[in-house]
């Protein structure tokens, strides 16, 4: 038998944001555990609970995505390493694998004065991924939005329908106001192009209510929406913990220090609170009540891709005492994610290449605002995740 027909079939991941920080780090680090230069440490699907899961493996990821920036993936890689997130020498390890990547990163948008339509916007990037994945001879393409997070949509905007089918978008008309924010329009281009779905981040995506319907009726498993990386992991560890020891928490206050692109992007006030829904949202599910205290985020641009998370608990116990909680929680962002990231790709391709469409609620596991009905706790997340695994390895 030749090598061709004896080599497994290939799953393109299509990352939204492709040359960020994520991106890279899911680029390199997965070119890293492939040639077995590092351990899959963080890695929940290369655990034996899945190993009969049929799930593609690492060495059949082909990488490609949008961006509207234009530093290469090499060059990021090295940066990353500099800033201590990739170890040392790691990006000269993995240069093939990072310039072949690079080399199929489309231009994103829309970037200002791009006069592009909505319709056209979509259609231009279902267009890119259909190449890629015609041209590459893949199986099948995840898109996976790893972008900065975007403010969250103003009330009474963002509520037309783009057209999803393959008719030609108008020639020769007026560009029209866009009221899909730009990662709904990723969104959609997925949904056109017949690629599964997920968004990672706290953004919009698939969540405008005028893509509501296109999910539905396009027949495609997809998931999000937030990964769960930090904080939030925490808060659905100790929101359960101090529910079923009868503990009555009064509040429940948190800073976030951190720095990078999603520093910058959470200085604006409205992705923060695009960002702290999730993370007030499981609090209030696994407590069944809304503590008093928010979350604070500020941009340290000397943290680089590194974040401190701070957590101060106050809670009564047995005749009212008084009591304290505090932790700390110091990490690298893009170590935390991109192992997620690989994971929810192999599961949302193994998921469609099974059959199954409409939201992966048993993936709420990694995320702060999942979609469909889940439970909110960690635990019961993990229990969830592995049947859902274990079905994944029976179905065809």
């Amino acid at each position: 038998m030749s090598a061709s027909l004896s080599r497994p079939p290939r799953v393109g991941v299509w990352l939204v944001g492709a040359r960020g920080s994520v991106a890279t780090t899911v680029v390199a680090g997965c070119a890293a555990v492939t040639a077995g230069l590092r351990p899959p440490t963080g890695l929940v699907t290369e655990e034996p609970a899945f190993a009969d899961s049929g799930l593609p493996a690492l060495s059949s990821l082909v990488f490609g995505g949008h961006d509207t920036t234009d530093c290469p993936l090499p060059k990021r890689a090295e940066q990353l390493a500099a800033g201590g997130v990739l170890p040392p020498g790691l990006p000269s390890a993995v240069a093939a694998e990072l310039a072949a990547a690079d080399a199929e990163i489309r231009p994103g948008g829309p970037l200002p004065g791009d006069t592009r339509d909505e319709d056209e916007l979509i259609a231009a990037f279902a267009a890119d991924l259909q190449d890629f994945v015609t041209r590459r001879g893949l199986e099948r393409a995840v898109v996976v939005n790893v972008a900065s997070t975007e403010p969250a949509p103003s009330s009474g905007t963002g509520h037309g329908r783009p057209s999803t089918g393959a008719e030609a978008p108008r020639r020769g008309t007026e560009p029209q106001k866009r009221g899909l924010p730009p990662s709904s329009l990723y969104a959609a281009a997925a949904l056109r192009a017949g690629c599964p779905y997920v968004n990672f981040t706290p953004s919009t995506g698939l969540h405008h209510p005028a893509l509501a319907p296109l999910a539905e009726s396009s027949g495609l498993p997809y998931a999000g929406r937030d990964g769960k990386t930090g904080q939030t992991l925490l808060r659905s560890v100790l929101g359960p913990m101090f529910a079923q020891r009868a503990l009555d928490v009064r509040a429940w206050s948190g800073t976030n220090l951190l720095g990078g692109g999603d520093g910058a992007s959470l200085a604006d006030p409205a992705a923060a609170a695009a960002k702290n829904a999730g993370k007030e949202r499981v609090l209030a599910d696994t407590l069944g009540t809304t503590p008093e205290g928010e979350v604070h985020i500020d941009d340290v641009p000397a943290l680089g891709d590194w974040k401190t998370a701070w957590d101060h608990v106050a809670f009564d116990g047995f005749l009212g005492t008084r009591m304290v909680l505090q932790t700390i929680w110091q990490g690298c962002d893009s170590a935390l994610a991109a192992p997620l990231v690989l994971d929810l790709a192999r599961l949302v391709a193994r998921a469609h290449e099974t059959g199954l469409r409409g939201p992966l609620a048993e993936l709420a596991f990694f995320f702060k605002d999942p979609v469909g009905r889940a439970p909110s706790a960690l635990g019961e997340q993990y229990a969830e995740l592995v049947r859902f695994a274990r079905g994944l390895g029976e179905g065809e």
